[in-house]
Parts: structure tokens; C-alpha cells; sequence
């Protein structure tokens, strides 16, 4: 069996395969059900005999309440302990989504897609700041399992979701998290418990600057949602995306005097962990704007089904798999700056190919060209990590984990709804492909940009006296 040791002075603390599996089956479904039920929302609403627009909260409603939750995460992992919290959040989520599986209409399935949001947020954020522990330095070594969380998951979650639908049966998008759920959860009674950061009963909580991050989380997120649903004409997509952003900005300039914000910014005043954050948002939208532009081009405009569909986005989740087992390994031989560029270079020729799609193209062509996209974005997800983790203290991590998510959901979810503005409206298949063409041109551009400024990424700094992680992969 292998494992992971978190060295703390002379003590080392080792996490077991069972005790990595139930700290991953947390943020895993967390990252699924970000994207799994979007295919279910048809099968919802002829089901609960709800419009669309109303069935349509079912997933805005999980989005938002994780934009609040998101908030308060890094405080709450610093008064009541990471583990703990971590801990909690995964209980709550499994019996939630246990709930929502029998929900009997779609308000009370809207309300427990909520409070599945508040419960799912902290699980990804926690979950890797206590399996990187304090790696100091050797974060190139950063756990190919890590790195798969924050890609892979949303990345199957169509083919997953067509597949659970098979039989037409919606329940099954949340019953099946509850015995998966439920290993994992009892899989956290092998984690020692002196991992992840101690409880702090005098940190003191910072209403003023949680109301400001929280407000402009949800009011981003929500700009987003309504942009993809109604378009940017309207006031409630563009007015609150504007207003949302305007209060992150003001959180971003207020946060550094104040004694206790929510989520400490620190850390972005080094230059590589911001940037690393700043090349995160590009591959956010790069990664996840096929995953929701493809299956409207297959189905909606070449006219095939939800199955077929999801079925030829199954190979792109492999490689992307195969592409971050490959990052992971290459990111202690190959410089930094090396790897990230190159693995974006590939990425932009990559998508060039999305500019051949035509009404006529196969499904196994369409499933090629974005698993070259897959391997390329894998490549670069575990050097992002260590861009942004390797300048960062161990108290720093639960800080910097919770931007990370911050950035990913935001920055993904207003970039992926403008590229959804660009396609939308087309009256006829013929124009439908050439609007998607002009987002495949946004995606190359948005590549590249990431590709000239990863040149600017420095290199690991000289080790310090922390703890490590040795390499190596701990999938479950």
C-alpha cells in the first residue's frame, strides 16, 4: 500500500490509500455534481411538471450557495480545524443528496440543491490542503490525484450524467453520491488526526469583509448563470456580473487592512502565486468551455443524442487523466516555466482544430480533437498547482486553496457564459457552426495569452524547512 507522509518536525504523520480515498470521494462528487446535472435538467422538469427557467435552480441554486459557502470556508478551517470541517461538509453533503433523490417537487429540490452547495464547497479547498500538507519546495511533487480533482470530475460529468439517465431516471444523479459518499466518509476515520490545521478557537470572525466576498461572489455567479440563460442585454446578467465584480475588487483592495478577513490575500503578492492564479482563471474557461459548448454543437446542431454525446466526450476524461499523470511526472525533471508554456502551446494548436467542425463531422473526429485538448490541459493542471502552493507557508493553505476555488468557479463560470452569448441565437445549423467557430477563435487566443504569460512564471525556489510530500501518485 502506498502512502503519503506529512513530516512535522520529527513527527511524521502517514495517510494511508483508505484515508486519501475519503479525503478525494468528497470533492470528487462536489466537482461532478458542479456539471452532472446539467443534462439531467429536461428529464427534472418533465418529471416535477416544472418549466424549464424554474427547473434551471436546480443547478443555479448549487452554483450560488457555493460562491457563499466558498466565503467562509478558510475561516471556518482556521477556528474549528480543517479536518473537522472537512469532516462535517462530507456527512452533510451525502445526506443532502440522498434528500434530493427523493425530493417530491422542484421547490423542495431547489432548496436541497442549496443547502448541497453550502455543504459541497469546503470539500475541495480542505480536501487539498490536507493532502498537500506543507510541501514546501518539493510541490513539484504535487499528487497527480490533486490535480485530477479540479479537471477530471468536471470534465466526465455529461458522459456521467447521459449515462445515469439511460433509463430516464433523474434520481439516480443523487442517489448514487450517497454510498459512494458514505465510503468516503467512513474512510475519514483513518485519517490521523493530526493532519490538516488545528482548531483556533481565537480567530475572530470579520462580518463586514465576509458580507462584501460573499455578496460579490454570488452576485458574479449569478451574472453568469442569468448571462447563459437570458443574455447580457438583460440587467440582471450584466448589472450583477458588474456589481458582483466591482465588490471582489473592492474585497481584493480592503481585505489587506483588515485583521481578520475571511479569506487572507497574502499570498498573491507573491508574483508567481498570483500569476498562477491568473493562468488558472484562462484554463478554467479553456477547459470547461468545451465541456459545456460541445454538447449543445453535437446535439442541438449535428443532431445527436444525449448518449452518443456523452459517449464521445468519454475519451477526453481518460486523457485528460493520462495528461496529468504526465504533468505530475514531468514537473520535477522540467522546469516550470518549460512545462506550463509548452503544455499551453499544445493546447492552443490543439483547439485549432475546433475550427474544422462542420455539420458533417464524425462523432470519433470530434472525440479526437478534444482529447488532444484533454491530454493538453491535463499537462499543465499539476504545475499550476505548484506555481501558486510551492511560495505557500503550511497557514497559508486553506487560505490559498479556497482562492484557488474562487477563482476556478468564478472565473470559469463568467467565461464560459460569455462563450455561451457568442453561440447563442442562431437561427439556422449553418450559423450555428460559424458562431462556433468564433468560439473555438476565442479559445486558441485565450491559450495563447496563457502561453505568453507563463513565460513570466519563475522557477521553485530553494527549499525551506518544512514539511514534504514525497511524489507520486495516491489515487484511490
Amino acid at each position: 500500500m502506498t502512502s503519503t507522509g506529512v513530516e512535522r518536525g520529527v513527527e511524521t504523520v502517514t495517510l494511508g490509500s483508505v484515508a486519501r480515498f475519503g479525503l478525494l470521494v468528497g470533492p470528487v462528487l462536489s466537482m461532478l455534481d458542479s456539471s452532472v446535472v446539467n443534462v439531467a435538467v429536461p428529464v427534472i422538469a418533465d418529471d416535477l411538471g416544472a418549466g424549464l427557467r424554474e427547473v434551471q435552480w436546480v443547478v443555479s441554486g448549487y452554483l450560488l450557495a457555493l460562491g457563499l459557502s466558498l466565503a467562509a470556508t478558510s475561516y471556518l478551517a482556521r477556528r474549528f480545524g480543517t479536518l473537522r470541517v472537512y469532516t462535517v461538509s462530507a456527512v452533510a453533503f451525502v445526506v443532502v443528496s440522498a434528500g434530493c433523490a427523493l425530493a417530491p417537487s422542484v421547490g423542495v429540490l431547489i432548496g436541497l440543491r442549496v443547502a448541497q452547495g453550502l455543504a459541497g464547497a469546503p470539500l475541495v479547498p480542505l480536501a487539498l490542503s490536507i493532502l498537500l500538507g506543507s510541501a514546501g519546495a518539493r510541490r513539484s511533487a504535487i499528487p497527480v490525484s490533486a490535480a485530477l480533482v479540479l479537471f477530471l470530475a468536471p470534465a466526465l460529468g455529461p458522459t456521467l450524467g447521459g449515462l445515469l439517465l439511460v433509463g430516464g431516471h433523474w434520481e439516480w444523479i443523487f442517489l448514487v453520491n450517497a454510498p459512494i459518499g458514505a465510503l468516503g466518509v467512513a474512510a475519514l476515520l483513518r485519517v490521523p488526526r493530526g493532519v490538516g490545521s488545528p482548531a483556533d478557537p481565537h480567530v475572530r470572525f470579520d462580518p463586514a469583509a465576509f458580507a462584501v466576498l460573499a455578496t460579490g461572489l454570488v452576485l458574479a455567479l449569478f451574472g453568469a448563470v442569468e448571462g447563459t440563460a437570458s443574455g447580457w442585454a438583460a440587467f440582471e446578467s450584466g448589472g450583477s456580473l458588474v456589481a458582483g465584480l466591482a465588490l471582489l475588487a473592492t474585497y481584493m483592495l480592503w481585505a489587506p487592512h483588515r485583521p481578520h478577513p475571511p479569506v487572507d490575500l497574502a499570498m498573491v503578492r507573491e508574483r508567481r502565486a498570483a500569476l498562477g492564479l491568473g493562468l488558472q482563471v484562462i484554463c478554467s474557461v479553456v477547459a470547461f468551455g468545451t465541456v459545456f459548448l460541445m454538447p449543445v454543437f453535437t446535439e442541438s446542431v449535428q443532431g445527436h443524442t444525449a448518449m452518443q454525446t456523452g459517449l464521445a466526450l468519454l475519451p477526453q476524461g481518460v486523457l485528460m487523466g493520462v495528461g496529468t499523470w504526465a504533468g505530475q511526472r514531468l514537473a520535477p525533471r522540467v522546469p516550470l516555466r518549460t512545462l506550463v508554456t509548452g503544455g499551453f502551446v499544445g493546447l492552443a494548436a490543439a483547439s485549432l482544430l475546433l475550427l474544422t467542425l462542420e455539420l458533417s463531422t464524425p462523432l470519433w473526429v470530434v472525440a479526437a480533437i478534444l482529447s488532444g485538448r484533454a491530454v493538453a490541459v491535463g499537462l499543465v493542471t499539476t504545475p499550476l498547482l505548484v506555481a501558486m502552493l510551492a511560495p505557500l507557508t503550511e497557514s497559508q493553505l486553506a487560505d490559498g486553496n479556497t482562492l484557488f476555488s474562487i477563482v476556478q468557479r468564478v472565473g470559469g463560470s463568467v467565461g464560459v457564459s460569455l462563450l455561451a452569448a457568442t453561440v447563442a441565437g442562431a437561427t439556422t445549423r449553418a450559423l450555428a457552426v460559424d458562431r462556433f467557430h468564433v468560439a473555438g477563435a476565442v479559445l486558441i487566443a485565450l491559450a495563447a495569452l496563457a502561453a505568453v504569460g507563463s513565460l513570466f512564471l519563475g522557477e521553485i525556489g530553494p527549499a525551506r524547512p518544512t514539511a514534504e510530500l514525497p511524489g507520486g501518485s495516491i489515487s484511490p
